[in-house]
């Protein structure tokens, strides 16, 4: 039998404490937590399950903020993008896997040696790109100071801050035109209609500035299209994330002599998510 405050004991407690407060996967989350709080990985708290938790108290209280809908990435302070770690807080949205599509699709631009990412939040783009091409300089804007903070903080962790620069704009305003290879950007664009219906996590907790523009969930993204051209070189790419309803009013927006849409990748959902437009 297992011990009060063993290993097994206290993710088993933890695990009905979070699934009577409806937390998806709940046996997971309780695990994640405790590896944060003890500093040992999920193979150790398997392979020791007898072992006493020495931090028990600790781990009850952020299994408590858990439980009342705080994300897991806020508590622990960090989240998994591209395979390296960032550092989040409530100041930046959560990366999200949906988002590395537009990472992958940024890297098939060969020729992209200046970067702008618009909004720019923990940095995961922006520094993802210039970690994967090492020829790159990159521009990252965002509207939040505080979310710049955490942008060159994962810049400088991950050793890139010396190819970025930082300013704060709301999109291109504080910017001098330039001819950007690339441009990319995950704007905000969850219309205000439906915030309501959002998760708990993402609806009480995750930045309202990154996560809606407003009534009208294309108004980044109309700016977006049309402030873009003059910033980019010919030929250069606009490559942005979209929410699930919107490629078709998305599609309204573009002008068929300035832009050529090459592409609206789906997400593993099918949902048409990331759009690839060139300069003409």
């Amino acid at each position: 039998m297992s011990k009060i405050n063993s290993i097994a004991e206290v993710l088993r407690e933890a695990s009905r404490t979070l699934e009577n407060a409806g937390v998806p996967e709940a046996r997971r989350e309780a695990g994640s937590l405790l590896s944060f709080v003890t500093g040992k990985d999920r193979t150790f708290l398997i392979s020791h399950s007898d072992d006493e938790v020495s931090d028990v108290d600790q781990f009850r209280e952020l299994v408590e903020r858990r439980a009342a809908g705080e994300p897991l990435q806020y508590i622990t302070g960090t989240q998994d993008f591209f395979g390296r770690e960032f550092r989040v807080t409530p100041d930046v949205l959560i990366p999200r896997p949906e988002t590395e599509l537009l990472v992958e699709a940024a890297l098939e631009v060969k020729t992209a040696s200046l970067i702008c990412d618009v909004g720019t939040g923990s940095g995961c783009i922006a520094v993802t790109l210039l970690c994967e091409l090492h020829h790159a300089r990159a521009v990252a804007v965002d509207k939040s100071t505080a979310a710049l903070e955490i942008a060159k903080f994962n810049a400088q962790k991950l050793a890139v801050i010396d190819r970025a620069e930082f300013l704060v704009s709301d999109c291109f305003d504080s910017l001098d035109p330039l001819e950007f290879d690339l441009i990319v950007s995950n704007p905000p664009y969850v219309s205000a209609s439906v915030l309501e219906g959002l998760q708990r996590e993402v609806r009480d907790h995750e930045p309202l500035i990154a996560l809606s523009p407003g009534p009208d969930g294309l108004s980044i993204i109309r700016r977006l299209i049309h402030e873009s051209p003059k910033f980019l070189k010919q030929n250069g790419y606009l490559i942005m994330e979209i929410g699930f309803d919107q490629s078709e009013g998305m599609r309204s927006l573009i002008g068929t002599n300035v832009w050529e849409l090459l592409e609206i990748r789906l997400d593993l959902q099918g949902i048409p998510r990331i759009v690839v437009l060139r300069k003409r």
